[in-house]
C-alpha cells in the first residue's frame, strides 16, 4: 500500500462517520467514500500538509451536494423515514438516533457546521474551507442548528446495562403479546415509528400515545403468533438500546428503544431491506 493509499485508509473510518451523519444512508456514506478516494488518487498529493483535513473537506462538499441533489429528495418516501441503523454492541454513539432525525429538519449547510464543530471539533476557520462560507457565519450555522437540535439531547441518559434490561424487557412483552406488562414499560407519550419503505409493510405514519401502540403491539403479535421471528441480539442501535431479529420473512429487522425515566418514549423499527443490507453482511 503506498502512502497516499495509507492516509486515506488512516482517515476512512472518521470520513465515514461525518458521511453517515450527514446523510443518514449508509450505502450514500459509501458512494461518498469512493467518490473521495477518486478525488485524492487525482490530486497531487506534494501540495497537501494534512491529508485527513483535506479529505475531510472533500467529503463533506460531496455530501452538500448530495444532500442539495433532487435524488436525495424524500417526498416521495413511503411512511416514517428513518436512518439506517448502525449497530453497535460496545461503542458509545455520539449521534442518537432522535437527533439524527432533528437533523434531517436543519440545511445541509447548519447540518454540515454542526455536525463538524459540536460532534467532530473541528474549528470553524477549518469550516468555512469545507463549505464556503466564513467562519463568522458557520459560527452562525452552528448556533441556530444547536438551538433546532437542543430538545433532542439527551437529558438524562440511561445507563447502558439498565438500558438493554429494558429492551429485553420490552421485546418479551411485545412479541409474547403481553398487553398490560408492554403498557407498564411504555410511556404515555410514546411513539412508534416504523420504517418500510415500501418494501416490506409497516405503519403509514408516526403511531402516538400508549393506548394506539399497545393496540398496534397487540395486532402485531396476534397476526405473528404462528411465525414469530427469532431474537439476533440485543444491541445498540444509533445510540439506543434494542434488538435485531429475523422475522419470519427471512429479513433482519432492527428496533431501537428511547427511554426517558425507566419509560420506553418512543420506538424506532427499521423493516426497509434497503437499509437493513449491510448489516446482513456483517452477519456473514
Amino acid at each position: 500500500m503506498n502512502g497516499a493509499a495509507a492516509a486515506f485508509e488512516s482517515a476512512r473510518p472518521q470520513l465515514l462517520r461525518v458521511a453517515y451523519r450527514m446523510l443518514g444512508s449508509m450505502a450514500d456514506a459509501e458512494d461518498v467514500l469512493q467518490e473521495a478516494w477518486l478525488r485524492w488518487s487525482a490530486a497531487d498529493h506534494q501540495d497537501v500538509r494534512v491529508p485527513a483535513a483535506f479529505l475531510r473537506r472533500v467529503v463533506t462538499r460531496l455530501c452538500l451536494d448530495h444532500l442539495n441533489s433532487a435524488r436525495v429528495r424524500r417526498e416521495d418516501y413511503v411512511g416514517p423515514w428513518l436512518p439506517d441503523p448502525v449497530v453497535e454492541q460496545d461503542a458509545v454513539e455520539d449521534v442518537t438516533l432522535p437527533l439524527m432525525l432533528a437533523l434531517e429538519r436543519l440545511s445541509p449547510l447548519e447540518r454540515a457546521a454542526f455536525l463538524l464543530h459540536d460532534v467532530f471539533g473541528e474549528s470553524f476557520h477549518d469550516i468555512a474551507d469545507s463549505v464556503g462560507r466564513e467562519p463568522a457565519a458557520c459560527r452562525q450555522l452552528a448556533s441556530r442548528a444547536r438551538e433546532h437540535v437542543r430538545a433532542e439531547r439527551p437529558r438524562f441518559p440511561v445507563e447502558r446495562a439498565h438500558g438493554l434490561e429494558i429492551a429485553k424487557a420490552f421485546f418479551a412483552a411485545s412479541r409474547g403479546g403481553e398487553v398490560g406488562q408492554l403498557g407498564r414499560l411504555l410511556a404515555d407519550d410514546v411513539s412508534l415509528y416504523s420504517d418500510g419503505g415500501g418494501k416490506r409493510p409497516a405503519a403509514g405514519r408516526v403511531m402516538v400515545g400508549l393506548n394506539e401502540v399497545t393496540r398496534t403491539f397487540a395486532a402485531i403479535a396476534r397476526l405473528m403468533r404462528d411465525k414469530s421471528g427469532t431474537l439476533v441480539h440485543y444491541a445498540h442501535i444509533n445510540g439506543l438500546p434494542g434488538f435485531v431479529t429475523r422475522e419470519p420473512d427471512g429479513i433482519l429487522q432492527t428496533t431501537a428503544l428511547l427511554i426517558e425515566a425507566d419509560k420506553v418514549k418512543a420506538i424506532y423499527v427499521m423493516r426497509n431491506p434497503d437499509k437493513l443490507q449491510h448489516l446482513e453482511a456483517r452477519l456473514h
